[in-house]
């Protein structure tokens, strides 16, 4: 791992910094692309990580991020986005609408705007690992924090 942050780590610390998060990236000296890695790297609770995953929601980007504890009920999800479809989204579509690798998405730091769904579940936890923009980075955070520098909505998805 390089010793200076990514590109795509210092554009999500950009807008962490402009979206007044407090949390700072932390480069990781392993690939994070699972929340079980990330967990065991932070040593934390696997339901404490924030995963990032992005959807096809009838053809637009959704992002959820969820706890590391649950799986995404797609038909769920697409209930409660009021679409048609939510399907997995390839590795091209992730990389056009974040500007960032599976395996790094973060919560921000996007060319544009993603629509957003925040798993309930994470406000169990006190601390909140997101990724960072890059696989081997992440940044603390709370669920609260979450919710308000994404517009999210919290949301269950199982």
């Amino acid at each position: 791992m390089p010793e200076k942050l990514p590109a795509n780590a210092v554009r999500v610390e950009k807008a962490l910094r402009s979206l007044g998060a407090t949390g700072e990236i932390v480069v990781l000296p392993e690939k994070a692309p699972t929340a079980a890695s990330a967990a065991a790297q932070l040593d934390c609770e696997i339901g404490a990580i924030a995963n990032s995953l992005i959807f096809e929601a009838d053809g637009a980007p959704l992002l959820v991020l969820t706890s590391g504890a649950h799986r995404v009920d797609v038909k769920l999800i697409a209930r409660t986005a009021g679409v048609s479809k939510v399907r997995r989204a390839t590795p091209e579509f992730v990389r056009e609408a974040t500007g960032q690798p599976i395996g790094g998405v973060a919560p921000v730091g996007h060319p544009a705007p993603v629509r957003t769904l925040v798993d309930n579940w994470l406000q169990k936890h006190e601390v909140v690992w997101a990724a960072g923009g890059h696989p081997h980075t992440v940044f603390p955070t709370t669920f609260d924090e979450l919710v308000r520098i994404t517009g999210g909505t919290p949301v269950d998805v199982e």
